[in-house]
């Protein structure tokens, strides 16, 4: 059973998300929506590595807060309310220094006014990389 507001939301709905983004600068491309999951990935390039070659951090938390809180706003209606982080946390396993690293987001709970994430990254190889926790707040939509 699907988790999303939207029962017949595609791949292809999810392009918006992207646009004139930090998701778009980094590189970031959807690349499945299933019935509770949505994966996203991003190349390990100059955009995305720090001084010692590797994956940076803070690009493996910005691929994890992108797929979390697209993830939440894909459950609400949004026509009703908003989604906004309120924390993450990240534990960086190992790292990647070429190719591309794939985030799948999962929820852990989906209450009314929180949802909690579950976002694992791997490299090409299918190694963990990298496991975050993405906290999100549901907040009425100011009209």
């Amino acid at each position: 059973m699907s988790i999303w507001f939207k029962k017949s939301i595609k791949l292809a709905d999810l392009d918006p998300f992207g646009t004139e983004t930090m998701a778009e600068y980094l590189g970031m491309e959807w690349t499945e929506i299933g019935d509770d999951f949505l994966k996203i990935r991003m190349p390990v390039d100059h955009r995305t590595k720090q001084v010692y070659g590797l994956l940076h951090g803070g690009a493996s938390c910005a691929l994890a807060e992108t797929a979390g809180s697209v993830a939440s706003h894909l459950v609400i209606d949004s026509g009703k309310f908003i989604c906004v982080g309120l924390e993450i946390n990240a534990n960086h396993i190992r790292s990647a220094r070429q190719g591309f690293v794939t985030g799948i987001a999962t929820p852990l709970h989906l209450g009314a006014t929180t949802h909690v994430w579950d976002i694992k990254i791997y490299d090409e190889l299918e190694k963990l990389i990298c496991i975050s926790r993405l906290t999100v707040a549901i907040l009425n939509k100011a009209f």
